[in-house]
């Protein structure tokens, strides 16, 4: 449903650039929160590199929390457990879990590449809103101008 900018009052104008202003944000936080997310599968792939023969056995240092580690030996670098979600893990080879982060890394890319449009598109129209907002108001302007104007007369 098509709707001419120009047909609308101030207030509603106003109320449509508030909700334009919501859902730009909204979109951008969308954007954010799935580049964080794609930049965690593009580390976790490059991490699994290091699991090679030349490795085994090698000491090395395991996190236990963010903050916390504890020495441990690189045993088995055919094999690594991957988070599927909701606390699911399944235990794949290197080669599988490359491919695995390989499907997730391009999912997220395309999600981000769907959205990209909706955002300037959102961000198109705010622009227009405000343009017609900046007219009626230099409209209303001139309206009260020549008024007292001519009661100084």
């Amino acid at each position: 449903m098509a709707v001419n900018l120009t047909e609308l009052s101030l207030p509603q104008l106003e109320g449509l650039k508030t909700q334009l202003d919501q859902e730009t944000e909204f979109l951008t936080s969308s954007i954010g929160q799935l580049k964080v997310v794609q930049t965690k599968y593009v580390e976790a792939k490059d991490s699994i590199s290091v699991l090679n023969k030349d490795n085994a056995g090698k000491e090395l240092l395991v996190p236990l929390t963010s903050s916390m580690y504890v020495p441990g030996t690189l045993n088995d670098v055919e094999h690594v457990l991957v988070d599927v979600g909701t606390g699911y893990y399944v235990e794949k080879n290197v080669e599988d879990t490359k491919e695995f982060f390989k499907r997730k890394i391009d999912f997220l890319t395309k999600q981000i590449e769907k959205i990209q449009p909706a955002l300037q598109e959102k961000h198109a129209m705010k622009q227009a809103v405000i343009e017609v907002m900046n007219m009626k108001i230099q409209q209303l302007h001139t309206q009260q101008t020549p008024q007292s104007g001519t009661t100084k007369a």
